[in-house]
């Protein structure tokens, strides 16, 4: 028994002073241009899946999220920080995105892969180590406005997003932090993709996500 014992100290120790090496030596890449190891991403991706479905635990929608003006609003704060780098409908992600890893996805289809109530969290808490910045200093109805045009998102063309962004528009945009909201917004230098209907765009790269 004590030599067991023994063993598993002797094999702990090891496994400390191999990954003190790691962190010390500089052996594990950092740089973005480098994919994680195999093992890496399957364990920051399980952890981070599960830690937002446990602290999203407790949280209860609103039985509002499918009205237009909600859908309206939500649009308003993803065209203005959230497209440049998850892109649209019709519309293309900022050059940006394209080196930053992980690369911000597509979100499509969040809302199959995440209730309202973690979509929620996610856009409260943001995400580490992802380049996704939390929003929680928009308040709690923005955030849920936000939530309904991601359960909106998937059944939008680019026609339909399109509609949604000048409807944003003319309804006074969102009002963000710091006094910001669209209706003030220059929409000059917008990158949109070649086959985006007419009122897309993707907000200036000035702004950050």
């Amino acid at each position: 028994m004590i030599k067991i014992i023994g063993t598993i100290i002797v094999l702990v120790l090891i496994g400390v002073a191999g990954g003190a090496a790691t962190v010390y030596g500089g052996v594990y890449n950092v740089a973005a241009t480098a994919q994680h190891w195999p093992v890496t991403y399957q364990v920051l991706d399980m952890a981070r899946i599960r830690s937002i479905k446990a602290h999203a635990e407790g949280i209860v929608a609103p039985d509002d999220l499918s009205k237009e003006a909600r859908v309206v609003g939500g649009t308003s704060h993803f065209s203005e920080h959230c497209s440049i780098c998850h892109s649209a409908p019709g519309v293309e992600a900022e050059d940006m995105a394209e080196g930053m890893y992980p690369k911000p996805p597509m979100l499509t289809d969040v809302s199959k892969r995440y209730t309202p109530a973690q979509l929620f969290w996610i856009l409260q808490h943001g995400i580490k180590m992802s380049g996704m910045p939390s929003w929680a200093d928009h308040g709690d109805e923005a955030l849920w406005d936000m939530v309904a045009f991601l359960e909106k998102l998937p059944d939008l063309s680019p026609a339909d997003y399109a509609k949604l962004v000048v409807a944003a528009k003319a309804a006074g945009g969102h009002h963000m932090h710091r006094g910001m909201n669209m209706g003030g917004m220059d929409m000059s230098g917008m990158k949109m993709s070649p086959d985006a209907p007419a009122g897309t765009a993707a907000p200036p790269s000035s702004q950050q996500h």
